[in-house]
């Protein structure tokens, strides 16, 4: 492996949110972050590398994106992906979140519902309460050890007037990769109601072998047509505190509609570090990612072996993508308040608690595994050690 994954990092005194934020939000400086979805690995050197370049320009002026970047994506979505997208589908935005967001509100109206398919990333949430819609959950069922669609309940709220749904390929936190087979139910039922499809698709490049990743709109150029993608390096090859993402939409009414109101928000504008940072990822970093996967992995590979052997009790969702393992601990407790009493005061770690991602969420833990071995071996350690006390 040409990277070294295994190293450690200092992240403290950095504004890492991830590290210096743990006293204030668990209430002490001690306790060892697994939480929120950014690494603990070095991003790529090709971007590091274009980033101190932009940075020794010494001049932070406006600029623009050019058609070296847009290509980067193009060329990446199909080398990687097998999708074809053309440029002009592509829309710049700081984050998936605002696409989210935006999308509910220009695309629905007040009182309008959106369905989600819970337990799921928990901004969903907030950007269709935010935008005055109604929640409509689809909650995904567990069949054999893995979560899979309740299609005739979806029908039930497609065919009672939803308007809009969030998808979320791959599933963030179960870890799940929607196969096409899915996918392509869900479509049929999208086309016969009318629905639009905002699919939240940010851990695409994250899934392990033998599951491959479909880009919902790929399906037809006619499921393209009722669908918002919003996308985003940031996630694969860490660069979460860039603000840059790009939703692809090909229906050309709605990209006008969308990105008219990206320009009356004045969010349009290039970053002076973003594009550079994500065309060299994209154009010199896939052997980086290749090993990352494989390293993350191993990392998954041990913690569940490790859980069986010294927490038997709590029960892993063998996750199919992203670097996130979604543990059942309900045998232990379905309460929020007694898993963070657990993780916070007795392991002194800290895991995201299963409830805000909703009420399905209730009793279970998600795991950044994103980081080196060591870090992931200690938080473990400890956390069986709390439950065995």
């Amino acid at each position: 492996m040409a990277y070294n994954f295994d190293e450690l990092i200092e992240r403290r005194n950095t504004r890492s949110y991830k590290w210096d934020q743990v006293k204030t939000l668990f209430g002490d400086e001690d306790i060892l972050p697994l939480w929120v979805a950014d690494m603990d690995f070095y991003s790529p050197p090709a971007v590091r590398k274009v980033i101190q370049e932009r940075a020794e320009i010494g001049i932070f002026g406006y600029s623009f994106r050019t058609p070296s970047y847009l290509e980067s994506i193009t060329n990446w979505f199909k080398r990687r992906h097998q999708w074809t997208i053309k440029s002009d589908w592509i829309v710049d935005v700081p984050s998936v979140v605002t696409t989210l967001s935006l999308s509910i509100d220009l695309f629905t109206e007040k009182g309008d519902s959106v369905v989600i398919q819970s337990p799921v990333y928990y901004p969903f949430y907030d950007v269709i309460k935010g935008n005055g819609r109604k929640i409509e959950r689809n909650p995904l069922q567990m069949i054999n050890g893995r979560y899979e669609m309740d299609f005739a309940h979806l029908e039930t709220l497609f065919a009672a007037g939803a308007k809009m749904m969030l998808l979320c390929n791959p599933h963030n936190p179960g870890g799940r990769v929607w196969e096409r087979e899915t996918l392509e139910r869900l479509a049929q039922l999208a086309l016969q109601y009318n629905v639009i499809i905002v699919s939240d698709e940010i851990h695409c490049d994250l899934t392990f072998p033998e599951h491959p990743y479909t880009p919902f709109a790929s399906l037809s150029e006619e499921v393209a047509n009722i669908t918002v993608t919003a996308l985003a390096a940031t996630k694969t090859f860490n660069l979460p505190g860039l603000h840059t993402s790009f939703a692809v939409i090909s229906n050309p009414s709605m990209r006008a509609i969308f990105d008219q109101r990206v320009k009356v928000l004045s969010i349009h504008m290039a970053s002076h570090f973003a594009q550079d940072a994500v065309q060299a990822a994209y154009n010199e970093s896939e052997q980086w990612l290749e090993d990352m996967l494989v390293y993350v992995k191993g990392n998954m590979d041990y913690a569940v072996a490790y859980l069986a052997e010294h927490a038997p009790a709590i029960k892993p969702l063998l996750s199919e993508g992203t670097y996130l393992l979604w543990l059942d601990c309900r045998a232990i407790s379905e309460e929020p308040a007694v898993l963070k009493e657990l993780m916070h005061k007795k392991a002194k770690v800290a895991f995201n608690e299963g409830s805000m991602f909703g009420v399905e969420g209730a009793g279970w833990l998600r795991v950044n595994m994103a980081c080196p071995r060591s870090i992931l071996e200690q938080a473990l350690k400890q956390f069986a050690d709390a439950i065995k006390g």
